[in-house]
């Protein structure tokens, strides 16, 4: 559960029950639609066309590379018109037959598609693709009814095309899983087009292609687009996680790999689930529908904790992976319509609604107790996508206040004189030089078929699908002609056993007549956001005055600063795995303010784990060279970002390895006498990582090792850890220090028992055995090291995050990762000072190199031996494991 629990109470008379709307007070608000979409359209095309969107602050056109680069967001910017585009099938829904024809015209005359530009296939398949189709498809009901499109001969379909083939060079892999990007004019081509050098794209940008493309197929006879289409769902169907049967959020295209192991309903998975339902609506094929009904029981069993939806861990589904949710899974409770699901549809649709009121929209990201988490609000239209389906299946009039609700807010605090413009901070109502092309497409199309009669409909929605950009594609195309070379793909019909679902029959019909019944799941819930009331003002309180506490400046072994991270609702929590994490509760706050404090810690936090992510090092190696290994036990060591850089030694660094006293290395050396000209062994915890290599560097350490104090850890099963510095200044340390997992740890701690003499090499990678082994034969007769049996272990014990959330990964200071996404266990733990650790995947690293030592065969070499053979055990075992998961 999530640390911050609902008080369900019955409201009173704070919000009104939903009372029938009248004809005419509905017909207001349609063309009160009908205005607002007449504003944001017009000032597009006086200000902005034909570049792709509208700055309506500054009433120009956004022209990608002309202004300032947003990063990803410009992705979806072509110089092909995108916001005209986009909105053809929204014209001719408003009944805009003029401006549609006008439209069109335009577009054939005006549009380009053969841009020397990298895009992102996702969004252009969605946006551009789509609003072809779409607007093809209106044109020719528009020629079949007899008065309007008469000249059009196809065009807009053989736009499509083109744009379909442009896109096709993406799927050129070996999983049929697409790159990210492609260049409209070159394809992919490697560095040269700026293509081909990505290896990871998110569930929804390869899983939200198939009604596209089918309909393409479908529309032209060419089954080569829907055929590629299928290829990439079939392939993420198969990387599912088999016990979970859930998807993570972002997949190595080459070689199917989980890069992000978190699962949910929203940004990164969210219309991966939308396409295969309607996939099955569209094209009619069951498999679509066998394999939604699958993920949605278990998306119901693990995600769905109404009025919540939360993110949670592929491989521990138990586990929640955030304790916030992204305004993207908004679209939800409207699939869950479509599914035939309305109660948890009513339950969450509820909850956002209240946040919607809360806080004017709904934020970009927002806490399970409804606090802002990211401020923005870019004008998304799930919220009114969702609405429209639930009014649709309960013929609730709540839902049609819940619409109004919606247009007041964006006439009063988004509308500008050129537009609509995006809402940079919902708390401050600050704005964004920004009008999204979906806001047209989308937004108003939703809005105006919440408020329309089916008289005031060109033509029978019912008869078309949405995709996830509200294009209208026919469902007559699942009886269009098309090749039979489409693949039926039921490699594994055995797997697909669906008899414990309900088949149910997809529509947005009349489902629940009695608004008693939607109005009894929604009173408990309204509460839950503050009773619906704005938040006052904030204030600081007394004797807080000063500036926040900032991630960077943040000092695990502080005291003041664990107090202030206490202040904020922040705690450092020992989970009954062995990790350690910090965890906001914003309600154990000491004020509002210092909630948004924590808040901001967090994210601070978070971006500084991604910054040190892009600077991460490869692993190094720690060579065990001495008899009777010679060289042959290699074992995989993570680096530290201070000390020697060992990637630039030719040599390395050999020395003779000696256990530090204090083991943890956290206070001066006692027995400096032997740890000098040495390689000191130390055990994590206690202290900053950078303070023991300065008290072993003191006592004359040539070198240190320290090893994980977390019981069976091992660099097998967990990402690769780096070591970083404390907010200091390091460069005083001029000696490598390297990180053992506890089992590889064990190997050399096993072998200093047993042999007095354990010598080892630390470098960037392995050398040659054979050239050991010869080096060995000349080498003189050291003098012999005196070893000293390891202290008591130290109480704390700490570990990185697991693979399954790399992406959240402690930043600097402390050896505890930051998990406002984590949720946590039921009984906290005091804060406990900790290292500055860094844990970070490494993909495709090598395993270590482990043979057994020749030599000695008396007893205590050959309890090495067995050690040896039971790590290459585990280690069998456990690939094992993640390939039969896998």
């Amino acid at each position: 559960m999530p640390p911050v629990l609902f008080s369900f109470m019955l409201l009173g008379a704070l919000c009104s029950l939903g009372q029938a709307m009248s004809r005419e007070e509905k017909q207001r608000l349609r063309n009160q639609v009908v205005e607002m979409f007449d504003h944001a359209y017009q000032n597009y095309m006086d200000h902005a066309y034909p570049a792709d969107e509208l700055m309506p602050l500054t009433c120009r056109g956004r022209v990608r590379g002309l202004e300032p680069s947003r990063g990803d967001i410009d992705d979806a910017l072509g110089k092909f018109s995108l916001t005209l585009i986009d909105t053809l099938d929204t014209l001719v829904l408003l009944n805009k037959t003029t401006e549609f024809e006008d439209a069109v015209r335009r577009v054939l005359s005006d549009v380009r598609l053969d841009n020397d530009i990298v895009v992102s296939v996702f969004e252009t398949n969605i946006r551009v693709l789509g609003g072809l189709l779409g607007g093809h498809a209106m044109a020719v009901m528009l020629k079949e009814g007899g008065q309007h499109m008469q000249w059009y001969q196809d065009e807009l379909l053989h736009m499509a095309k083109d744009l379909g083939l442009r896109l096709l060079p993406a799927f050129n892999t070996s999983s049929g899983l697409p790159y990210p990007r492609v260049n409209l004019k070159y394809g992919v081509r490697g560095p040269e087009t700026r293509t081909g050098t990505e290896t990871d794209t998110c569930t929804a940008c390869a899983g939200t292609i198939i009604l596209e493309f089918a309909a393409l197929s479908r529309f032209t006879g060419d089954p080569v687009f829907e055929a590629h289409a299928r290829r990439a769902l079939d392939f993420l169907w198969e990387k599912r996680q088999r016990n979970s049967n859930l998807v993570g959020t972002t997949i190595n295209i080459h070689s199917g790999e989980w890069v992000r192991r978190d699962s949910g309903v929203g940004a990164g998975i969210d219309s991966y689930y939308e396409y295969l339902l309607k996939a099955y609506i569209l094209l009619g094929d069951d498999l679509f529908l066998e394999r939604f009904n699958i993920h949605y029981a278990s998306i119901m069993k693990y995600i769905s904790q109404p009025p919540l939806l939360l993110d949670v861990h592929i491989h521990k589904p138990l586990l929640p992976a955030r304790t916030w949710m992204d305004s993207l899974l908004a679209f939800f409770p409207g699939l869950q319509v479509l599914k035939g699901d309305i109660r948890p549809a009513i339950e969450t649709h509820e909850m956002l609604y209240q946040v919607t009121k809360k806080h004017n929209f709904l934020p970009e990201a927002f806490t399970t107790d409804f606090r802002v988490h990211w401020a923005q609000h870019p004008l998304r239209p799930e919220f009114a996508e969702s609405t429209y389906f639930l009014y649709k299946a309960t013929g609730d009039p709540y839902y049609l206040e819940a619409g109004r609700t919606v247009m007041d807010n964006l006439n009063r605090f988004a509308r500008v004189p050129c537009g609509f413009a995006a809402m940079k901070d919902v708390r401050t109502g600050s704005h964004e030089d920004r009008m999204d092309s979906f806001f047209l497409a989308e937004m108003f199309k939703y809005l105006f078929l919440l408020f329309a009669e089916p008289d005031d409909l060109p033509f029978d929605v019912e008869d078309y699908v949405f995709t996830t950009e509200a294009h209208l594609l026919p469902l007559s195309l699942s009886v269009a002609p098309h090749s039979s070379s489409v693949p039926s793909n039921r490699t594994s019909e055995e797997e697909l056993d669906d008899s414990n679902f309900d088949w149910t029959c997809p529509n947005t019909r009349l489902l629940f007549p009695d608004p008693a019944f939607p109005r009894n799941l929604r009173e408990p819930i309204r509460s839950a956001v503050d009773k619906s009331c704005p938040r006052p003002a904030p204030y600081r309180e007394p004797g807080l005055g000063r500036p926040p506490l900032r991630a960077q400046d943040f000092m695990a072994n502080n005291p003041e600063h664990l107090e202030l991270l206490r202040r904020m609702g922040v705690s450092l929590i020992h989970l009954k795995d062995g990790r350690v994490q910090l965890v906001q509760h914003a309600t154990q706050a000491v004020s509002a303010v210092a909630a948004e404090d924590g808040v901001r810690f967090m994210q601070e936090m978070m971006e500084l784990s991604s910054q040190q992510q892009k600077e991460q090092l490869p692993p190094r190696a720690i060579q065990i060279v001495s008899h009777p290994f010679f060289g042959r036990v290699v074992l995989t060591a993570g680096p530290a970002q201070f000390g020697t850089d060992l990637s630039k030694s030719s040599t390395g660094v050999r020395g003779f390895v000696t256990v530090a006293e204090p083991y943890s290395g956290c206070s001066e050396i006692t027995n400096a006498e032997y740890v000098q000209g040495h390689i000191a062994l130390l055990q994590r915890g206690q202290c900053m990582f950078a303070e023991k290599a300065r008290h072993i560097q003191k006592a004359g350490a040539i070198g240190g090792i320290v090893i994980d104090d977390n019981e069976g850890s091992s660099s097998d099963t967990a990402p690769l850890f780096q070591m970083a510095g404390d907010g200091r200044s390091t460069d005083d340390i001029t000696l490598p220090l390297l990180f053992l997992f506890h089992k590889e740890g064990n190997i050399l701690l096993e072998a200093l028992k047993e042999y007095r003499e354990v010598e080892v090499l630390l470098s960037d990678k392995a050398r040659d055995r054979d050239v050991q082994e010869a080096e060995e034969d000349c080498l003189t007769e050291a003098t012999t090291p005196t070893s000293h049996e390891p202290t008591a272990q130290s109480q704390m014990s700490t570990v990185e995050l697991d693979e399954s959330a790399p992406e959240e990964v402690s930043p600097v200071d402390e050896d505890t990762s930051p998990a406002e996404d984590i949720s946590p266990p039921k009984e906290e733990v005091s804060p406990t000072e900790g290292e500055p650790s860094l844990a970070q995947p490494k993909e495709g690293r090598d395993s270590e190199k482990k043979e057994e030592p020749e030599g000695d065969t008396d007893s205590s070499s050959q309890s090495v031996d067995e050690l040896l053979a039971d790590w290459r055990e585990d280690l069998e075992a456990f690939k094992q494991m993640e390939k039969d998961e896998l």
